[in-house]
Formats: C-alpha cells, structure tokens, sequence
C-alpha cells in the first residue's frame, strides 16, 4: 500500500508484510545497539587521547605524526571497507554470528596492541585489526533498528547513537588516568577486555528481522549508482567525513597548541562526547518531526559556520569548551541518520546495500582525514591549527549543498507522484 515518508516522499509497503513495530522487543535492540556505539565508536572516539600522547611523548621512536594519525584513519578506514564482506557474511550465516567475529577482532586487537613497540604494530593492531572489529559489531546493528521502527525511525537512531558519546566521556576520562597509572600497556589490554564483556552481552540481546523483511542484502548492488539520489547522498557522505575526522581528532591536541594543559585537553574531548551523548537523541526525533533530510542538511550547514564562528577563534580553555559542546552535538549527525536516509533514498529493503556503498564511499576521508589535518599544521607560528580549522569548516559547508539538492530532488518527485 501506498504510504508517505517524513519528507513526504511517496514509498511503496509491500501488505504482506508486518509492518515494524515501533517497539516491543525494538526497545532491547535500541538499547543493546547503544551499547554496541558506547564500547565500539565511544572508545575509537577516545583515540585523540592516544595520539595526544603519542604526539608529545615520542612514544615510538622513529615514528612521525603521519603514522599515529593514520592508525586513527586506519581504525575507520577498515572498519567501512569490510562492509561489503560483513553485509555477504550477515546474510550467509547470520547477524549474531558475524557480530561474534567483530567482538573478538576488537578485543584482540587492543591486547595485542598492547604489546607493540613500533608503529607498523600499533597499524595492524589498534588501527586495522580494532577497525574490523567495529566493523563487524556496528554494521549489521545499524540495519537492525530499521526493521523494528518507522515512525520512531531516526528517533531509535538518535538514541543508540549517543552511546558513541557516553563511551566516548567514559573512556576519554579513564583513559589518561590510566596511562599514567598503569601504563599504556595496561590501559589499552583494560580496554579491550571491557569492550569484549559489554559486547558480548549487546550481541546477545540483539535480534534482527531479517524473516520478514527479506531484505536484498546485495554486498555490492551497483544497479543503485544509476540514481542521481544515491549519488547526492553519498557526496554528503564523503565530503562530510573530511570535516569530522579532522576535527574529532585534531580536537585536543588542538587544545594543547594554544596553551591549555593536558587535563583541560582530556576534558574538551569529554565535553565534546558529552555533547555527542546529549545531542543525538535530540537530533533523531528532530528528524523524525521535521524531515529525515532537511534537518541533516541543516546541521551539517550548522557545524561548518560553527568550525568559522567559534572554534577559528577559540583562544581559551572557556571558548574551546564551547565549542567542543556545540559541535559535539551535532557533528557526527552522519552516523544519526544515515540509516533513516538510506531508507528514505532507497527504501527498507535496498538498506543493507545502499548502506554498504556508504561505508565504502567514506573508506578513503576516515583514513585519510586526520593526516592532512596533521599535514596542514603549521607548527610554531602561533596558529597551528589554523588550515585544519578552515579545512573542517569548508568540508562541513560544502557537504550540506548535497543534502540541500536531495531534499530538493525528493519534493519535486513527491509532487509529481
């Protein structure tokens, strides 16, 4: 039967299916899949604490800020570039079964990472083996909450998404605390056996729909590259990745630059996840009430003129502060609402492979992202961040233009229709 989205795009509903429930048992999987963000993105979130130290305590002699910088970029780069793999595995063997993988990917990867003594190690370990690790826990939850909400949609999202922000405060607080008490070593194989027992548990709890979806799962469906929508949509996707690793990692080193000290830099990025854990949620329902593209389109717009507004000219520890809040809010609203804008674009049952070209498309700014920053610094002149600065707010800005033109594009073919 005929049905109309929140941007009032016309969608076709097959009857025969059950329609998602808008909660019952969804509410398990909206709060196993926050706990999937809080252990996954929240700790990966933390990794500026590490490069912070890395940075400024030469910790592996030889190594150049390039090479911590990419293990940061590595961590997301793998983390999307196996979503065509997790999306064939899902489906051959199941969502529970390829999220046991990632659960034992992540936690080895930070035990192992404990033990490394050069950079390539801290490469293969806390950057690509932990980045798999992610994958293979976050992608196939992502499709998960989808099938259990519609109208509530991007309001489940919102909410599963601060816990990137909750794991991100709970592990930027504890995770210089600990390298100076128990060393880095300690801290990181802490950290992998606390991701291992959380997401077991959320593993556990979490159970898909997949039976009476029936969802395509195509790893790779190229037939969704011939619509000029798709392509919008994953432009927003790439250009916006540019911003929001750069300025999530640059964040507080940025903060030691201009003279703060390492306890005020530790907490701009736990105000900034704290931001993140406020301003999800919010940001869910404001999409569900005012339209699942509009309301990224306009955030994304926001957080550019943010980067121009307050953070270029952040000189104190207050404004920084400020800052960090705002733009914590609102800066990842990419992993917010890409699920509801997949299923806007391409509807409920092309999800899990328009889903996969986006993780894909936003491979090449993950990894690439936090080294150009790192490349753009001007060190010594008394602006060190100033290129990163305008590099992030430009990225941000130019990314809305694509939203901007999808949402355009759906209201004309919802006229028509």
């Amino acid at each position: 039967m005929p049905a109309t989205s929140s941007d009032g795009v016309l969608v076709v509903v097959d009857g025969n299916q059950d329609p998602p429930p808008d909660g019952g048992y969804g509410w398990v999987c909206v709060a196993a899949c926050f706990m999937i963000n809080c252990f996954t993105w929240g700790i990966v979130s933390s990794y500026g604490v590490y490069l912070s130290y890395y940075l400024r305590y030469n910790s592996f002699p030889g190594a150049s800020p390039l090479d911590f910088a990419f293990v940061g970029g590595s961590t997301f780069g793998a983390a999307m570039l196996v979503a065509p793999l997790v999306t064939f595995l899902a489906r051959k063997f199941g969502t529970r079964a390829t999220m046991v993988v990632g659960v034992i990917a992540l936690a080895g990867g930070f035990i192992a990472a404990s033990f490394a003594s050069e950079a390539w190690h801290l490469y293969l370990t806390q950057g690509v083996l932990v980045g798999i690790g992610v994958g293979f826990i976050y992608i196939p939850s992502i499709a998960i909450l989808s099938q259990w909400f519609s109208k509530k949609r991007s309001l489940a999202n919102g909410i599963t998404s601060a816990g990137s922000g909750i794991g991100g405060v709970i592990f930027s607080l504890t995770t210089g605390t600990m390298i100076e008490t128990v060393s880095l070593a300690w801290s990181l194989r802490i950290t992998g056996i606390i991701a291992f027992v959380m997401t077991s548990t959320a593993v556990i709890l979490t159970r898909d729909r997949n039976k009476v979806i029936q969802p395509a799962q195509h790893p790779f469906d190229t037939k969704l590259l011939s619509q000029t929508n798709v392509w919008l949509l994953l432009a927003w996707a790439f250009i916006s990745m540019l911003g929001y690793i750069t300025l999530l990692y640059s964040l507080p080193d940025f903060a030691l630059s201009i003279g703060l000290s390492r306890g005020q830099a530790t907490d701009t990025i736990t105000v900034l996840n704290l931001g993140t854990a406020v301003g999800r949620p919010f940001i869910g329902y404001l999409s569900d009430r005012c339209g699942r593209v509009k309301v990224p389109a306009f955030l994304t717009l926001f957080c550019g003129i943010s980067c121009f507004a307050i953070w270029l000219p952040a000189t104190s520890f207050g404004v920084t502060l400020l800052f960090a809040l705002i733009s914590g809010a609102i800066l990842g609203v990419f992993w917010v609402t890409i699920g509801p804008l997949c299923v806007e674009v391409a509807g409920l049952q092309q999800l899990p492979s328009l889903l996969s070209l986006s993780w894909l498309t936003i491979v090449l700014p993950t990894f690439f992202s936090e080294a150009i920053a790192l490349k753009l610094r001007r060190s010594g002149s008394g602006r060190e961040y100033l290129y990163p600065q305008v590099f992030s707010g430009l990225a941000y800005v130019l990314a809305s233009t694509f939203l901007f033109q999808l949402q355009r594009r759906l209201e004309k073919q919802s006229s028509r229709q």
